[in-house]
């Protein structure tokens, strides 16, 4: 009897686990936009993808492939959501180290509909076969098929429904010549102004149901490094110091808000301890550079990719690092905001960013 109580109540929660983490996923889509009219912020790129869909609306036709790239978190999968919307369309997701077999593209291909948008995330890390398989159904709508072996093999063409594909990349500058010149249009999404960001977590806030003043929403916006992902899920993190302090229906408001980032190690210009210790690494040990990128993720033990992909992009944008032929360099800008004299720059930079020529 004891071991079958307790093997239902291990099955119990695992059942409560797994209708938990449901329930933090839709929640998750819930704080996406649905529309173009609901997103806040990049109103140039909205702006003109609103006129692309309307006009492939007005002639019923599939809109072009569509390219969204910039550094991750700034609305490139939300994007991918709206156009599938905009359009009235199917969505189907996918990313790039997903696919790894030309068959597995063919089988998704083949599943299309007429209309269908086809996101595929991390394009740029599609293998070099994939590729070739993806360049005539992009531009022709083709699918060429090698069935067989040997001297009895053969190639079928399949053909398939006009579809869109939307790809994302967070290194643009990795996607081959061929397959970037495939894509109608091709759009980058900027880092978010505060004030954006101030509008997007007071949105979030009312579908968490959560009472939050300008002050707090602020002090939010101004440390989640432009970035709507951060912001939102420093706002749920906010929630859950407010609901435990001071109760579930207390209005959040700006000290707490602040006491709440402090405690998560969130400063504020919006680095977290990797970013303070890049940097604090980048001037202590090394004097302020140039340095390497492989010397300088030795000695802050973390993996130089995520250093060039997810801290690099933020301080470079802000003004915090240079990167130099000779190797990285902290600016003004960094030393004094972690209290160093900014009189005379190390690594030959002198005070107006130029180097010695001498």
């Amino acid at each position: 009897m004891s071991e079958l109580g307790g093997t239902e109540g291990r099955e119990e929660r695992v059942l409560v686990t797994a209708v938990g983490l449901e329930g933090e996923s839709s929640l998750e889509e819930s704080l996406r936009p649905q529309t173009l009219e609901e997103m806040v912020g990049q109103t140039r790129l909205r702006e003109n993808l609103q006129v692309f869909v309307q006009a492939a609306r007005e002639r019923g036709e599939a809109l072009d492939h569509v390219l969204f790239y910039g550094p991750p978190g700034l609305g490139k999968t939300s994007l991918a959501r709206i156009v599938a919307n905009e359009l009235g369309a199917q969505f189907r997701a996918t990313s790039g180290p997903a696919i790894e077999r030309p068959g597995d593209l063919a089988a998704l291909l083949s599943n299309l509909e007429a209309g269908d948008v086809l996101f595929i995330d991390e394009i740029h890390r599609l293998t070099s076969t994939v590729e070739e398989i993806l360049y005539p159904a992009m531009e022709d709508f083709q699918l060429d098929i090698l069935i067989g072996e040997g001297p009895s093999a053969r190639s079928i063409r399949l053909e398939l429904p006009r579809f869109t594909l939307v790809g994302a990349t967070t290194r643009a500058g990795l996607l081959t010549s061929p397959l970037r010149d495939r894509f109608g249009w091709s759009a980058r999404l900027e880092y978010y102004p505060v004030d954006d960001l101030q509008q997007i977590v007071l949105r979030s806030s009312r579908v968490l149901e959560m009472r939050i003043g300008d002050a707090a929403a602020a002090e939010i916006a101004g440390r989640s490094r432009g970035t709507p992902r951060i912001a939102n899920r420093l706002l749920r993190r906010v929630r859950d110091f407010a609901q435990v302090d001071q109760g579930r229906d207390a209005e959040v408001d700006g000290l707490r808000t602040r006491d709440a980032l402090e405690r998560l190690d969130v400063d504020e210009e919006g680095f977290d301890r990797l970013d303070r210790s890049f940097l604090m690494t980048l001037i202590e040990k090394f004097d302020g550079g140039p340095v390497g990128l492989e010397t300088l993720a030795a000695a802050v033990g973390e993996d130089k990719g995520t250093l060039e992909d997810v801290v690099e992009p933020f301080l470079i944008h802000r003004g915090f690092l240079d990167r130099t032929p000779r190797g990285r360099v902290a600016t003004r800008a960094a030393r004094q905001h972690f209290g160093f004299s900014a009189e005379a720059l190390p690594g030959g930079v002198e005070r107006d960013g130029q180097g010695r020529l001498i």
